[in-house]
């Protein structure tokens, strides 16, 4: 079995540290060659002393220093201080079923892709978080992006999270360390356009939290907004159509 790296970025997360240790814990890796590599941005709400606490109990999993705090530049520092020859992302505000890292070496494996993933699953309590959740997995209200569709099995333009073969980081490069936002789907669409695939499982099994009102919501998707534009510039296209219906709205608003 080749050896898999498991890359977390993290800062200032005490609240839902525990929770992703725990989950991180459970993972079936009998028979994987497995390490996990967790970048601390610097925390200073007591996270780094909880990462150490896991830490200390498996020596498996590492904890390193992301002295410039920002998500892109905590997962490349991660991947350079990996050995595996699969590279796969967790995220610190999602847990996972237990199968979920073997189902990415899985998929990765069965389907050749450069990058393989699953749905985002939202899971969320109480009226406003609920609503937000429904509406993350409307067509309508995300725009038809088959990774808010859990039962959708094939090729994507982008997954959550990610499972990469090393190579891939060392034929297109890594994250965008510009990029605080979308660096995941700058990435994918430097995938797609080197001619390689996406590959969204079923099986692949994860619940990510919503923001628990609109006003932090409306905040996530200003920046999500924001940040796609820098994508367009750099690349001189979206990374994928849908990212346009919004200029376009408001510019028939505007005719």
């Amino acid at each position: 079995m080749r050896p898999v790296s498991i890359i977390v970025p993290c800062r200032n997360e005490a609240g839902a540290i525990r929770g992703f240790a725990l989950s991180l814990e459970r993972q079936q890796l009998d028979g994987l060659d497995w390490e996990a590599i967790i970048a601390d941005g610097m925390s200073d709400d007591g996270t780094r002393a909880i990462l150490d606490q896991v830490a200390a109990r498996n020596p498996r999993i590492r904890v390193i220093d992301n002295p410039k705090r920002t998500v892109s530049p905590g997962l490349n520092e991660a991947i350079r201080q990996s050995r595996g020859e699969i590279i796969l992302r967790m995220d610190v505000h999602s847990t996972y079923a237990p199968d979920y890292v073997a189902r990415c070496v899985e998929a990765l494996d069965a389907s050749g892709a450069a990058n393989v993933g699953g749905a985002a699953r939202p899971v969320a309590k109480g009226l406003i978080p609920e609503a937000i959740a429904a509406a993350y997995q409307s067509a309508f209200g995300c725009g038809g992006a088959r990774f808010h569709q859990s039962d959708f099995e094939g090729y994507v333009d982008t997954v959550t999270y990610g499972c990469w073969p090393r190579a891939v980081f060392e034929e297109v490069g890594l994250f965008d360390e510009q990029l605080p936002r979308n660096q995941d789907d700058e990435l994918n669409l430097r995938i797609v356009r080197s001619g390689r695939k996406i590959w969204q499982s079923s099986k692949i099994v994860s619940w990510y939290q919503p923001r628990r009102t609109l006003r932090q919501l409306a905040r996530q998707y200003f920046q999500y907004g924001f940040w796609k534009v820098a994508v367009i510039r750099k690349h001189r296209l979206p990374g994928a159509w849908r990212h346009l219906v919004p200029a376009a709205f408001f510019g028939a608003l505007a005719v």
